[in-house]
């Protein structure tokens, strides 16, 4: 079974405000049912209709932190994409909402096997998938500065809340 079968059939909610983003994002996924979304209400929308294997939330323009409050409440796995609010503080506020992932808009053209991981974590009961995070490792250093996660102590208060994991087993990780 190849890496990303999981993804075929499944269904997901992809929400984001850019049209292009929203297009990028179903030929990537071609092999998933898609609904796309350009804004906070046509969402809720969709998310009132009809049920998701995992949604795909932009964070700036469409009230994603108020749409991962939704898909949270629903058993829906989020996952965050962003660009323009890149930061470690947004890392640490979607953790604590419940984001399976937090995704860079730079890392696009790999999500087909950000999503894959987070689905099959979700499916063999993992608490914390975190494949993600040891996948962007390098990439949260180069943007943030080699230190980032050590100025960011709420860093790991948030990944024990959310995931029920430590520091130590998250660094072991890595």
């Amino acid at each position: 079974m190849g890496e990303l079968d999981i993804l075929e059939g499944k269904r997901l909610l992809v929400v984001d405000d850019e049209e292009d983003i929203l297009e990028t994002l179903e030929e990537l996924l071609d092999m998933c049912l898609i609904d796309k979304a350009p804004n906070y209400e046509t969402a809720i929308k969709f998310l009132n209709k009809n049920t998701y294997d995992l949604a795909i939330l932009d964070i700036m323009g469409v009230r994603g932190y108020d749409l991962l409050e939704e898909t949270r409440k629903r058993g829906i796995p989020a996952v965050m994409l962003t660009a323009h609010a890149l930061s470690p503080e947004n890392l640490i506020k979607s953790v604590k909402g419940g984001a399976h992932a937090y995704l860079p808009k730079d890392k696009i053209s790999e999500i087909p096997s950000y999503v894959a991981d987070v689905l099959k974590a979700v499916q063999e009961g993992q608490k914390a998938p975190l494949g993600w995070f040891k996948k962007l490792n390098p990439f949260f250093e180069k943007k943030f500065g080699s230190d980032w996660k050590e100025k960011h102590k709420d860093l790991w208060d948030a990944f024990e809340e959310t995931y029920r994991v430590s520091r130590k087993d998250l660094e072991a990780l890595m």
